[in-house]
C-alpha cells in the first residue's frame, strides 16, 4: 500500500551497480523532478528500447500498486509465462526493483546496463530514477518475456514509466491523498495525474475509488476512447464460501482467498484479474487466475516476521510488518486490524518526514492497546520520534527504535500481536534486522541506545 520514487543511493545494493548509482546522483541531484523529456532523449540515444518490449500492463495508483503487480505476475507465471517486473522502491536490495523473466537482475547485468545508459546520456541532466528506468527498459527489451508488469513510481502522467506509448492494458489502484507537493492538493488533481497513464483504445481496470477520483478517470477515459472497467459497474469481487467470487461481462470466477492478507487485497486481486481479462492474452485461463491469486507474494504487505526481531517476543506472540504510510493505507490497515480483536495489539510506527502522520494514525489509534513511535538509524528521511508522538495526540510512547520498543512492550498478559508500520523505508530496515543473526542484532541495538 505504497507509492515511492527512487530517493537517495541504494540502501543495500551490491557491487558495481552501487557505485554507479551513487555517481549518477551528481548529474541531477534533485530526487524528484517529474517530466519525460530527459528520459526520452536518453532512450533515443539508446535506440528506443521502450519500443521493443513484451506486452506491458502499466499500473498506477496511491495504495495497492505493488500488490496488484504481484497478483499480475503470479497469475502469468501460473500460466507458465515469463514475466518482467519493474517496481520501486526496493526494501533491502536495490536489485529488487528489476525482475527479468522471473529472476531478480544480477549485479553485473544491472551495472552494464546502467553504464550503457550513462554513456548514452553523455553527462546531460537526468534523475537517478530516470537512469534506472532506462536501464530497466534496456534489459526488458533484450531478455525475452511474455509480459512486463510496469509500476509507476510517482503519479503517472509525468512519471518516467509513462514513456511506454502502447501498453496492452493499464490499471489504477486506490487513489488517496499523498505526494500532494508533486501531484496537487485535491483528490481530483491527484486522480488526473494517475489517469495520465491511460492510452487511446487501451483498456484500463480500476478498483474501489472515491467518486470524485472516479469521475476524473472516467472523463479521461472517455476523452481518449480507452475502455474503462470500474469495480462495481463493470466487474465485482466479494467474499464467498471458500474465498472470493469475481464477475464481469465474460462470466464469474470462484477464486481462493488471496495469498496477501487484508480485506483490501481482494480489490487489488480483482484489478489484476480485470486488467488481464480486458487484455485477454491467449495464455490466460481460469486455473492460472485462481493459482496466481493464491500464490502472490509481496514483502512488507502484512508480512509475518519470524526472525531475529520476532525472537525478542515471548512464545505465542506474532510480529507483523506493513509498509503502508498514508491516510488511505491507514484506513485499509484499520479495516484489517478490526479482525484482530481476539488478542492485544501493539503498534510500532515510524514514518517518512514528509508524510501526514496524524491522518495515517487517526483510524488506527482506537484499535491499539499501545502505540510506539520509532526512527531507525538507517531509515531514509525518518520523521523524528517526537513528531510522531505529537501526531498521535501524545498517545504514542517513544521507542525510540523497533528493537527497543519490542523489549519495552508490556508482556504480562495473553499472547499479543505486534504490527510495525508507517514507512517502506522503515520496512526495509526491519527486514534487514529480522534477518540478522542474534549477535549482530544485539550489537546494532546497543548502538541505538
Amino acid at each position: 500500500m505504497s507509492e515511492r520514487p527512487a530517493a537517495g543511493p541504494p540502501r543495500a545494493a551490491a557491487g558495481r551497480s552501487d557505485a554507479i548509482v551513487a555517481r549518477l546522483h551528481a548529474l541531477h541531484p534533485v530526487l524528484i523532478d517529474l517530466g519525460l523529456d530527459r528520459l526520452r532523449r536518453a532512450l533515443a540515444a539508446l535506440g528506443h528500447p521502450e519500443r521493443r518490449l513484451p506486452p506491458v500492463v502499466h499500473v498506477a495508483g496511491t495504495n495497492g500498486k505493488g500488490s496488484t503487480c504481484a497478483f499480475l505476475r503470479a497469475i502469468a507465471e501460473a500460466a507458465g509465462r515469463r514475466v518482467h517486473v519493474y517496481t520501486s522502491p526496493h526494501l533491502v536490495r536495490f536489485h529488487e526493483r528489476i525482475r527479468l523473466a522471473g529472476a531478480l537482475v544480477e549485479d553485473e547485468a544491472l551495472a552494464d546496463a546502467l553504464e550503457e545508459v550513462e554513456r548514452a546520456n553523455a553527462g546531460a541532466p537526468i534523475t537517478v530514477f530516470e537512469v534506472i528506468t532506462a536501464a530497466a527498459l534496456l534489459l526488458f527489451a533484450r531478455v525475452p518475456a511474455d509480459l512486463l508488469v510496469l509500476e509507476v513510481g510517482l503519479g503517472g502522467r509525468l512519471d518516467a514509466t509513462n514513456v511506454v506509448d502502447r501498453p496492452a492494458a493499464t490499471a489504477i489502484t486506490s487513489i488517496s491523498m499523498d505526494h500532494m507537493e508533486f501531484l496537487g492538493d485535491t483528490l481530483e488533481k491527484i486522480a488526473f495525474e494517475k489517469a495520465g497513464i491511460l492510452k487511446p483504445g487501451v483498456p484500463c481496470a480500476t478498483g474501489a475509488q472515491d467518486p470524485a477520483a472516479l469521475r476524473v478517470i472516467e472523463a479521461r477515459a472517455a476523452e481518449l476512447g480507452a475502455p474503462l472497467l470500474a469495480r462495481g459497474r463493470d466487474w465485482t469481487i466479494a467474499p464467498a464460501e471458500g474465498g472470493l467470487r469475481y464477475a464481469d461481462a465474460r462470466g464469474a470466477l470462484d477464486l481462493p482467498p488471496p495469498a496477501l492478507p487484508g480485506p483490501h487485497q481482494a480489490d487489488n486481486a480483482g484489478i489484476a484479474v480485470a486488467a488481464l481479462r480486458a487484455w485477454n492474452p491467449p495464455w490466460l485461463g481460469e486455473a492460472a487466475i485462481a493459482a496466481g491469486v493464491a500464490r502472490a507474494e509481496w514483502p512488507a504487505r502484512m508480512q509475518r516476521l519470524r526472525g531475529a526481531l520476532a525472537a525478542r517476543l515471548p512464545a505465542g506472540w506474532e510480529l507483523w510488518l506493513d509498509g503502508g504510510h498514508n491516510a488511505g493505507a491507514g484506513l485499509a490497515l484499520a479495516e484489517h486490524l478490526r479482525g484482530w480483536r481476539d488478542r492485544p495489539l501493539h503498534l510500532i510506527v515510524g514514518m517518512k518526514g514528509s508524510k501526514q502522520a496524524a491522518a495515517f494514525l487517526r483510524p488506527l489509534l482506537p484499535l491499539a492497546d499501545t502505540l510506539w513511535a520509532v526512527a531507525e538509524p538507517g531509515q531514509h528521511q525518518a520523521m523524528p520520534v517526537a513528531a510522531i508522538v505529537a501526531a498521535s495526540g501524545g498517545v504514542a510512547r517513544p521507542g525510540p527504535t523497533v528493537a527497543a520498543a519490542l523489549d519495552a512492550l508490556p508482556k504480562g498478559g495473553p499472547p499479543a500481536r505486534v504490527l510495525v508500520c508507517g514507512s517502506l523505508y522503515l520496512a526495509g530496515e526491519v527486514l534487514k534486522a529480522d534477518a540478522a543473526a542474534p549477535a549482530q542484532l544485539s550489537s546494532s541495538v546497543s548502538q541505538y541506545r
